[in-house]
């Protein structure tokens, strides 16, 4: 059985989810302390999303638990989600209102105070490097821009607990860049950022931890340096071949 520490942020303990006949998580148990950045690495419909979905309180599951800051996701779901901001993998954007309109719309709904928004609205676009484009519509955006605003509205509100599933992708490598370094800057702050990528770099370069999850259950967990040294790999998207074979998956 899973045991929280006075420390832990993310808690999951037995964690299971059915679809029908489909096992998509399969009694996942795994401790995220407070502060960490950890990585969620897994194939195509290895469970990834779904342990999110549990996480956040968008879906009930089917077994065991899932806690953030000491809340149950599902049970306590008003009280967890005060505490997360979250990037989810598809973005959800007011087309004909601008970035800055969209931030300050969250804003309001996070219960930001009035004469705190505007600051922190200005202050995470021009974390993710949109300042010069507040005032554009969204509607003119890349994909990656969109992505970039959908991470400012994760973080408006300053939240403890910070979700990203895909965080990066569309996005050129300054932009990439730019993000990287407002996660490491969120960690110097002492929050907690899980993270799913499919690209290995990005989580060598920023993750304390990564867990690899397949066919819903975690099958490895350690630092990116340990799992390279215990897998004889150069790297880790090695090591993650390794675990989770070659072939390519189709989305589940």
């Amino acid at each position: 059985m899973q045991r929280e520490t006075a420390s832990s942020a993310i808690t999951i303990d037995g964690l299971t989810k059915d679809f029908g006949d489909v096992r998509a998580v399969d009694g996942l148990t795994l401790d995220i302390p407070e502060g960490e950045i950890f990585g969620l690495l897994g194939p195509n419909g290895s469970g990834k999303t779904t342990t999110i979905s549990c996480l956040t309180g968008l879906i009930q599951p089917t077994g065991g638990t899932a806690k953030v800051c000491g809340s149950d996701a599902w049970s306590e779901r008003s009280e967890a989600r005060k505490v997360l901001g979250v990037c989810p993998q598809e973005t959800a954007l007011y087309q004909y209102l601008t970035a800055e309109e969209n931030v300050a719309i969250f804003a309001e709904l996070c219960s930001v105070p009035k004469v705190e928004r505007s600051r922190r609205v200005d202050y995470v676009l021009e974390k993710v490097g949109l300042s010069e484009n507040a005032d554009r519509r969204v509607a003119k955006f890349s994909g990656g821009m969109k992505r970039r605003v959908s991470i400012a509205m994760a973080l408006v509100h300053d939240p403890k607990i910070v979700f990203l599933d895909e965080p990066t992708v569309g996005m050129d490598p300054q932009s990439r860049r730019a993000v990287w370094d407002f996660v490491m800057e969120l960690k110097d702050r002492g929050k907690t950022v899980l993270l799913t990528t499919h690209h290995m770099e990005e989580a060598e370069e920023l993750c304390d931890r990564v867990g690899v999850i397949d066919h819903g259950k975690l099958i490895e967990l350690g630092s990116p340096a340990d799992l390279k040294s215990k897998h004889q790999a150069r790297d880790l998207e090695d090591v993650f071949i390794t675990l989770t074979g070659r072939k390519i998956r189709e989305e589940a």
